[in-house]
C-alpha cells in the first residue's frame, strides 16, 4: 500500500506515539484522522497538519466509534488504515499496602487498551471490506500497540501487561480472521519511548530508565515508533506479527 495513498484513523494520535504516527503519516501524504478525547490538543494538531482531521472518540463505545469511522471516512474520502495507539498506564501491585488492586482500575485498564482496539479494529475492518483490493488482494492494515512489557511484565504491572497481552495474542487471530477480506493485522511492542509521560519524570530518571538498554542508550523516539507503523502499513507480507522497537530491552522484575 503506497503511503500517499493511505486513508489512516491513529487513535490516540493528539500527542505521544500516537501524534508522531499522524505527523509522520500525513508527510508521507497520507490522510489521517485523530480519535481521542480532550480535543484541544487534537484539533491543534489538526490545525496545524494539512490533511489530518479531529474526532472526539472514546475507543470503548461501539456507538462513539461507529460514528467517528464515518466522519473520518466523510472527511479523508474512505478508510483502509488504522493504528490504535489509544491506551493508558496503571501502576499497582495485585495486593499492596492498601489493599488489593482496585478491581475498577484492572476493568477500566483493559478496558480501553484492549477492548478499545479490538473495538476500533472490528469496525474498522467491516468498513474497510468494501473496499476494492489492490494488485495484492489487499483492501486495509491494522496496527495495534501492544509493548515489551507484554513479555516481560514488571512488578506493580498486572493490568497493563494484561491489556497488552491481550493484544500481542489477539493479533495472528484477527489476521487470520480478516485474511479472506484482504485486510492484515500486526501489532508493535514499543520499549520506553520519550513521551510525554516519561518527560515528566525528568532528566535524571529517564537516565536510570535508559540504563538497560542494549543500544543505542536512550529512550526511544516517538518519530521511530511512526515510522515502524508506516512500513507495517506498506509493506504488504508482514501480517500477524508482534514487532518488538526496544534497543534490545529486556525489562528486569
Amino acid at each position: 500500500m503506497e503511503l500517499s495513498t493511505v486513508k489512516a484513523i491513529v487513535t490516540g494520535g493528539a500527542r505521544g506515539l500516537g501524534g508522531a504516527t499522524v505527523r509522520h503519516l500525513a508527510e508521507q501524504g497520507a490522510k489521517v484522522a485523530i480519535f481521542d478525547i480532550g480535543g484541544d490538543a487534537g484539533a491543534a494538531l489538526a490545525g496545524e497538519v494539512p490533511g489530518v482531521s479531529f474526532h472526539e472518540v472514546d475507543v470503548t463505545s461501539e456507538e462513539a466509534v461507529t460514528k467517528g469511522i464515518a466522519a473520518a471516512k466523510e472527511a479523508m474520502g474512505g478508510l483502509n488504515a488504522v493504528v490504535n495507539c489509544a491506551g493508558i498506564v496503571t501502576g499497582a501491585k495485585t495486593v499492596g499496602k492498601s489493599g488489593p488492586f482496585d478491581l475498577s482500575a484492572f476493568q477500566r485498564t483493559i478496558d480501553i487498551n484492549l477492548v478499545g482496539s479490538f473495538n476500533v479494529a472490528r469496525l474498522a475492518a467491516a468498513e474497510m471490506a468494501g473496499n476494492a483490493p489492490n494488485e495484492d488482494g489487499e483492501r486495509g492494515v491494522i496496527v495495534n500497540t501492544a509493548s515489551i512489557a507484554a513479555f516481560e511484565g514488571q512488578k506493580g504491572q498486572a493490568a497493563y501487561t494484561a491489556s497488552k497481552a491481550g493484544i500481542a495474542g489477539m493479533t495472528l487471530p484477527i489476521a487470520r480472521d480478516l485474511a479472506s477480506l484482504g485486510i492484515r493485522c500486526n501489532a508493535i511492542a514499543p520499549g520506553l519511548f520519550l513521551t510525554p509521560m516519561l518527560e515528566s519524570l525528568g532528566e535524571e530518571m529517564m537516565a536510570e530508565l535508559a540504563r538497560d538498554v542494549v543500544f543505542p542508550k536512550r529512550l526511544g523516539k516517538p518519530e521511530e515508533f511512526a515510522r515502524l507503523a508506516a512500513f507495517l502499513i506498506a509493506s504488504p507480507y508482514l501480517n500477524g506479527e508482534t514487532i518488538r522497537i526496544d534497543g534490545g530491552l529486556r525489562l528486569p522484575a
